[in-house]
């Protein structure tokens, strides 16, 4: 486990590096996570993705494939790799406060 203060608020993540309990996400977890991975502003865009992502766990347990998120939000592939430059995978899940997906590397 690894614990990280961001502006004060300390964060415990697991070996992985994903918030080590998914319960203690909120809206403020998840801009204190953007800005340690290096995404100063969450846009609306962002956001879609973090909420369509957090339903998706909520409801099947499951994080979404690449090609469902794209679909399912209107957010092209591309931009889904601007937005968060560590992945979809990766980068999206850590903002949402999601354990890490099976198949991420």
């Amino acid at each position: 486990m690894a614990i990280i203060e961001i502006d004060g608020i300390i964060l415990e993540f697991d070996k992985d590096g994903f918030l080590a309990d998914p319960a203690k996400w909120d809206p403020t977890v998840a801009r204190l996570i953007a800005k340690h991975d290096g995404i100063e502003d969450m846009t609306d865009r962002h956001w879609i993705i973090v909420n369509y992502i957090r339903k998706e766990w909520a409801e099947k347990g499951m994080v979404p494939m690449v090609r469902s998120m794209c679909k399912e939000t209107g957010v092209r592939l591309r931009e889904l790799y601007e937005l968060f430059p560590q992945g979809p995978a990766r980068g999206a899940c850590r903002i949402a406060g999601l354990p890490k997906p099976e198949g991420c590397v």
